[in-house]
């Protein structure tokens, strides 16, 4: 287990990713996020655990390129960002869409 500080785990884990793709795969009990493009995987699985209080079987991740953004005439670039697909344990389950 990689021993980080709690502050700095919640710092790798920026957002769920809410997309048609992600929501699939929420019926194989797995859930995407955007993680710190510097994030291993030890590191991603323990900052889910702990912040969400469940247990992680397997972290996939993978790269997104950078994208080309135009205003106007000017033409730049989006920054890249890393996505991670985290797979839970069977009894485990994380609530994305809290019931009203």
């Amino acid at each position: 287990m990689t021993k980080v500080q709690p502050r700095a785990l919640a710092d790798l884990i920026k957002r769920p990713i809410i997309t048609e793709k992600a929501t699939v795969l929420l019926e194989n009990n797995q859930y995407t996020f955007d993680v710190d493009r510097r994030a291993t995987k030890p590191q991603i699985k323990a900052a889910i655990e702990e912040l969400f209080n469940v247990k992680v079987t397997a972290v996939n991740t993978y790269h997104l390129p950078p994208k080309e953004r135009r205003v106007g005439r000017f033409v730049g670039r989006r920054p890249r960002y890393k996505r991670a697909i985290v797979t839970l344990a069977p009894d485990s389950k994380i609530v994305l869409f809290p019931e009203v």
